[in-house]
């Protein structure tokens, strides 16, 4: 069934009054809410509520009573979200990427597996395939490296996108992995990925824009995070990666270029974190920390 996105642009801070607005005013409907930076040069946000066809009109009205309320209601818009053969659509521009054990490939290159890969099959995933393979690479080979040295316990993989990272955790480690996502069609695939590989039970799925769900709480303390999104939402989010990772964690980030990363690294260094490494490749860095 299509769905339909309700969606207004806002500043930050107008922007976060609207998610807690319509975060409590549909809480008992479930409905997902997400904030996604659209503009980053001049700061604008915008503030999406996904509701199922049949219930678009109802829902759209009820935004628009809740945001009536704010002195300044911005304009609000809606689009109704294309049904899309998400399979085809990523295997279009999928291709393999071996790091060490880990091979992430699709169904039709599965010839290409060796004995002892850890192989990862993804099959569908708006988050895969975008050719920043260099961030997927680097956040894989930060994994595997850790994994040498060490066995976390609990671990969150924020930002998951096709859930490729939280797969290769759980795959590895076999240890529970909370992957979160602000777009909840990428949590949906996310979720249908961890199944797909066999880590279904391992890896649990939530929407969620930075820390803002209640999962996090049940779920914290980390003691590893992985975030692969991009270097401004990773230096806002640092006091709150400080707050939910336990002391001696660690930190894996990217999403970084090269030019970003000393920014990056002395946002986390204020909050107490500790910088172990910068791994470079394809332009992009990985970023270890400790906390």
């Amino acid at each position: 069934m299509a769905q339909t996105r309700i969606y207004m642009n806002a500043s930050k801070s107008e922007a976060d009054a609207l998610f807690k607005l319509l975060d409590a005013r549909f809480e008992e409907d479930g409905l997902p809410i997400s904030v996604f930076e659209a503009d980053e040069e001049n700061g604008r946000f915008e503030v999406s509520l996904y509701a199922e066809e049949e219930d678009a009109d109802r829902v759209f009205n009820e935004v628009g009573e809740a945001v009536a309320t704010l002195p300044d209601p911005p304009q609000l818009l809606r689009e109704v979200l294309p049904e899309i053969d998400w399979v085809a659509h990523s295997l279009e521009g999928l291709k393999p990427v071996r790091v060490g054990r880990f091979l992430i490939h699709g169904s039709h290159d599965r010839n290409l597996r060796r004995i002892g890969d850890l192989a990862i099959e993804i099959e569908a995933g708006l988050a895969f395939g975008t050719g920043h393979h260099g961030t997927t690479a680097g956040c894989l080979q930060a994994i595997a490296d850790l994994l040498k040295r060490e066995k976390p316990r609990n671990a969150l993989d924020l930002g998951t996108g096709s859930a490729v990272l939280a797969i290769a955790l759980a795959r590895a480690a076999r240890i529970p992995v909370l992957a979160t996502d602000i777009d909840p069609i990428a949590t949906q695939v996310a979720a249908e990925n961890a199944r797909l590989n066999g880590v279904g039970a391992l890896v649990e799925t939530h929407t969620a824009p930075g820390f803002h769900n209640r999962i996090f709480a049940e779920r914290k303390p980390f003691d590893l995070i992985v975030a692969n999104i991009l270097a401004r939402p990773l230096m806002r989010l640092a006091p709150q990666m400080a707050n939910h990772l336990t002391p001696g964690g660690a930190l894996i980030l990217s999403g970084i270029l090269e030019r970003q990363r000393d920014a990056v690294v002395a946002s986390y260094v204020n909050q107490g974190f500790r910088h172990i490494r910068t791994q470079a490749r394809e332009g992009w860095v990985t970023i270890i920390l400790r906390r």
